[in-house]
């Protein structure tokens, strides 16, 4: 799990992942939601200089949990993560998910998780992009047909040899990449688009926490 943000987007003073969204900080809400789907180990990705604050945060995790310190670059932490993994073995399963994303309902992992069993080699849960978008400049612009466009979101899924095996290359190379299904494209990867939801939104901006408290409220992912 990726934690290693600082949060100024969100205007804390603390890192992202360990603000509190109704008294549970963002991180040990992801973990916990994702031991309820299942995941039965988590490697967190944490700030240079927090990782005590952040053990103390997850004391009492549904899951076991390591906490291993980040890089300067979220393709850094994952590289860094990805090799506390490595005795797990090649074949097993990895979900790269962002502490920022607390909210993901068990379904969404299961879904990723089905794709995994079923052969896919890289999974990333999607939701289709409902507002209107232009491609342009400040002097012109054109619009572009939303029907073909889906807006990413995470836990992404991969076999670990085949994703620390990207990532080597990438960081060998000096390739710059966003997410992790990028990752494993340049290595000629097919990604696997697998149904995500409403309620998984990345917590980004302010009002980003007000909408998730308001999901809780309605009887969303507690």
């Amino acid at each position: 799990m990726v934690a290693a943000g600082s949060g100024s987007r969100l205007g804390a003073i603390l890192p992202k992942a360990l603000v509190e969204l109704n008294g549970t900080s963002l991180v040990r809400r992801c973990i916990d939601g994702l031991g309820a789907a299942g995941v039965n180990r988590v490697v967190v990705t944490v700030p240079d200089g927090h990782q005590q604050a952040f053990e103390d945060a997850l004391i009492g995790a549904s899951v076991p949990v390591q906490c291993v310190t980040g890089g300067p670059r979220r393709q850094d932490s994952v590289r860094l993560a990805l090799a506390a993994l490595a005795g797990e073995g090649d074949e097993a399963m990895v979900l790269v998910h962002d502490a920022a994303r607390p909210l993901v309902p068990p379904g969404v992992v299961l879904r990723v998780v089905a794709a995994l069993l079923g052969g896919a080699e890289a999974v990333v849960p999607t939701v289709p992009v409902i507002d209107s978008i232009r491609e342009g400049s400040a002097m012109s612009s054109v619009v572009v047909d939303r029907s073909r466009l889906r807006a990413v979101q995470t836990p992404q899924g991969f076999r670990l040899g085949a994703l620390s095996a990207a990532h080597l290359h990438v960081h060998d190379t000096g390739v710059e990449v966003t997410d992790d299904a990028s990752v494993c494209e340049a290595l000629g990867a097919r990604v696997v688009l697998v149904e995500g939801h409403r309620h998984s939104l990345k917590i980004t901006e302010p009002v980003d926490m007000l909408l998730a408290g308001a999901i809780l409220a309605a009887g969303g992912m507690q």
